[in-house]
């Protein structure tokens, strides 16, 4: 575990291997302990980081002014600790939408996007009946008692939860702070990214669960027709959480992406 500061904060990750660099986005009320079977399964050639953004895991707290721009410089952060980048950057769910405004704030430090089962914001990608829904299940669940909030989310696993994975969950769940999963939905539900779609100029690689039910394919197809160079691979019998799920099906295909768009490393002159 090493740890950076950005303006004040402290923000962990980890960091393991060596090879290209290949950054890990965490999706909401989760830490970057949920990329452990890309941590391990891609460190034989890529330098694989896994950041606990703000709030989360074993970074400092949300400060009360943060935004998602505020987000995605602290990622920024991280990936300069790289030899300043550029990177592949991966990010899952909430992940991606801060993965794609860390894109519009510092196109420089990507080298390409990989988008997993994500949104341009809930906004930007659901219907307006949905976002509304889902905030009204938001407030419900962050308005139990002290001592009795569950951060429950529906539909993130097609048949439930892999049964090695369960120990896992329970430890990032125990850790999940009210504050911080507030702060992330409702920052996703007010979020329309869709007018920078058009504009990435990177390589985009897009991975979805056939099953995903949060972010359904429909979305997946909505970025594929607004990326101009984008490849979508669906993961079948996946659900939202594709990468625990089907960790062996998206490490191949991230794999393949990744070695056929090699980081171009910045002039020194």
């Amino acid at each position: 575990m090493r740890f950076v500061d950005a303006d004040g904060l402290g923000i962990a990750y980890e960091r393991v291997g060596d090879g290209p660099p290949l950054v890990f986005a965490h999706g909401a009320a989760s830490d970057g302990r949920i990329w452990k079977p890309q941590l391990d399964g891609l460190s034989d050639e890529f330098t694989v980081v896994a950041w606990d953004e703000p709030g989360a895991g074993r970074s400092s707290d949300l400060p009360n002014d943060f935004g998602l721009a505020d987000v995605a410089d602290g990622l920024a952060t991280v990936v300069m600790t790289l030899d300043g980048g550029p990177a592949h950057v991966a990010g899952q769910s909430w992940g991606g939408t801060v993965v794609l405004e860390l894109y519009r704030r510092h196109p420089q430090l990507v080298a390409t996007l990989i988008l997993i089962d994500t949104y341009a914001g809930w906004k930007g990608s659901l219907s307006t009946d949905e976002v509304r829904a889902r905030s009204a299940d938001a407030r419900t669940m962050l308005a139990a008692p002290d001592g009795e909030f569950t951060p429950t989310i529906p539909g993130l696993f097609a048949d439930g939860p892999p049964p090695e994975s369960l120990a896992l969950l329970a430890a990032i769940a125990a850790d999940i702070r009210p504050s911080s999963l507030r702060f992330q939905l409702a920052i996703m539900a007010e979020t329309d990214l869709r007018e920078l779609l058009p504009t990435i100029a990177v390589p985009t690689l897009l991975i979805w669960g056939q099953r995903d039910t949060r972010s359904p394919l429909y979305v997946a197809h909505q970025f594929e027709d607004a990326i101009s160079d984008a490849t979508l691979v669906v993961i079948d019998g996946a659900g939202h959480e594709s990468p625990l799920e089907r960790p062996q099906q998206v490490n191949a295909a991230i794999r393949k992406f990744c070695r056929a768009h090699p980081p171009q490393q910045p002039s020194r002159g």
